[in-house]
């Protein structure tokens, strides 16, 4: 009878520290995942679902805004995302980490040092330097995606070639001369306007020619003054 008593004993000792160690393997620190806040201008969607300020985000989401609307995502010391209008983002984050996959429009990414920020479109990818804190934008365009560097330091890579965009500089990836875009509003962002060749010249030399013969006859003019023509009588 001692024998079996003690032998429960055992078996429930056996059960308590059981449980006490799943339920500290669940409560270690640091293992909550880490999620965002939204801010919203406008019309803004999460994941399909009509998004409203200080709204919880969760790494995964896709976010769009409309016309004249825009969202930021703040992650406290890991960074923040700003998502401008018309745009469409697909945002994956972590404690030492952003990712995100921008399709269309325009995103402003803010990472920390020690963070590991990086874009992708459908012309390139954009990898902010880990090692200090970076500021920079991408827009995806019809023909091509642009990068600004603001603060920092972010490498542009196209297939195999990789260009270091320094802070205070810009590049694009693409092909700026494909047909049916609409050309963009930023300096040098749309292929140059091609005049044709011998055509061209020979009206600007008619051009000029006749304006030569123009002043030309109006100095010879000696009288300087208006030509009365008299009625005929």
């Amino acid at each position: 009878m001692l024998a079996k008593n003690n032998f429960r004993k055992l078996i429930a000792s056996f059960t308590s520290i059981a449980v006490l160690f799943v339920s500290s393997a669940f409560s270690l620190p640091g293992s909550k995942d880490l999620t965002g806040e939204i801010t919203v201008r406008g019309q803004v969607t999460v994941n399909g679902q009509t998004a409203v300020s200080n709204a919880t985000i969760l790494s995964g989401s896709t976010i769009v805004t409309g016309a004249n609307s825009s969202a930021i995502v703040s992650l406290g010391k890991v960074g923040r995302i700003e998502i401008m209008e018309d745009s469409n983002l697909v945002l994956n984050f972590s404690e030492n980490s952003i990712t995100a996959i921008l399709s269309s429009g325009k995103a402003k990414v803010a990472n920390a040092a020690g963070v590991a920020a990086t874009v992708t479109t459908k012309d390139a990818t954009v990898i902010a330097d880990s090692s200090m804190a970076d500021n920079f934008t991408v827009e995806v365009e019809c023909s091509h995606t642009h990068v600004d560097t603001l603060a920092g330091v972010v490498t542009m890579r196209e297939g195999t070639s990789d260009r270091q965009i320094a802070a205070g500089t810009s590049a694009s990836a693409g092909n700026l001369s494909q047909t049916g875009c609409k050309p963009c509003l930023r300096p040098d962002s749309a292929p140059p306007v091609r005049v044709g060749g011998w055509p061209w010249l020979l009206l600007i030399a008619a051009g000029v020619a006749g304006a030569a013969i123009l002043l030309g006859g109006n100095d010879d003019d000696d009288g300087g003054g208006t030509i009365v023509v008299s009625p005929t009588r």
